[in-house]
């Protein structure tokens, strides 16, 4: 088990995962180059802020680090800014207090969710009040559990890209969206490029769960073809300015039409947190 001074790290690495997806464009998004959604880059700070306490608290049991990392959130801004975020992270940083192996220690995090877990959870969402999970007849969160988290959220894997990283033990985080993550970083991208292209490589691999949720296949497919051809610009770019207005155009565009692809800006988060944790945590052993 780590020190105080590891569980601090772990704090400040989500809060600054946190910070990094903020201040990276992400089309579609709340960002700190434009707010949208009725929600503002503002709000999402202070909910990472207020919310990084409960979520790496060694005293608390998982499902109540989730509960109470959403209702800190729900007090200081009243609205679902981060549920997503804290469902990925609150596993994630359990899952780094013991300093070993973080995806070998995930797992084993992951297979002692209890009924209790669940249950705090299952407040949790209800509370933060989002579409999504809790529309599942076969695991209504505004009932009691009858089944473990995991079942849960194996039910829910296949229209909910969150759900689907409880299932998997985070496979789309560590094995599409952090090497997108690090392979930017190792080509010399600083700044917030790198988590643009972790963010993009979610947005083109498959249709966002969010969209998908509120508008249905048809569209949520379409985001992602749309999303494709402007990575495509992208990556031919000459320059910064226009990798920049290609991405402001879209982002523009997404948000006037009212779509905001929230779970790979969750997914996103997450793999930055992973990203943190692993130079953090390796300078501190050192």
């Amino acid at each position: 088990m780590l020190s105080m001074a590891g569980r601090e790290t772990i704090r400040a690495a989500y809060e600054d995962a946190c910070r990094q997806e903020i201040e990276a464009l992400k089309p579609g998004n709340v960002h700190s180059f434009a707010d949208g959604h009725r929600m503002t880059a503002r709000e999402f700070l202070t909910s990472a802020r207020v919310s990084s306490g409960p979520l790496t608290d060694p005293a608390l049991p998982l499902g109540r680090r989730i509960l109470e990392a959403v209702r800190a959130t729900r007090d200081a801004v009243g609205t679902n800014t981060n549920l997503g975020i804290v469902l990925l992270c609150a596993p994630l940083a359990a899952a780094a207090m013991d300093g070993a192996n973080l995806r070998e220690k995930l797992n084993q995090v992951l297979g002692t969710i209890d009924l209790d877990d669940t249950a705090a959870v299952f407040e949790a969402i209800v509370l933060a009040s989002p579409g999504g999970l809790g529309s599942a007849s076969e695991h209504d969160v505004r009932e009691a559990p009858t089944v473990g988290l995991l079942e849960a959220m194996r039910e829910a894997a296949g229209r909910d890209r969150i759900a689907r990283q409880y299932a998997t033990g985070f496979a789309d985080v560590f094995e599409l969206g952090l090497p997108a993550l690090e392979a930017a970083g190792d080509r010399g991208e600083t700044g917030m490029w790198p988590a643009v292209h972790c963010y993009m490589a979610f947005l083109t691999a498959f249709p966002d769960s969010h969209v998908l949720r509120k508008y249905g296949p048809q569209t949520a497919g379409a985001v992602r073809d749309e999303a494709r051809s402007v990575w495509a610009g992208f990556l031919s770019a000459p320059d910064d300015g226009r990798r920049l207005r290609l991405l402001m155009e879209f982002d523009a565009s997404l948000k006037a039409r009212d779509i905001n692809p929230g779970t790979s800006a969750d997914l996103t988060v997450a793999c930055l947190l992973v990203h943190n944790l692993g130079v953090r945590l390796a300078r501190l052993a050192g």
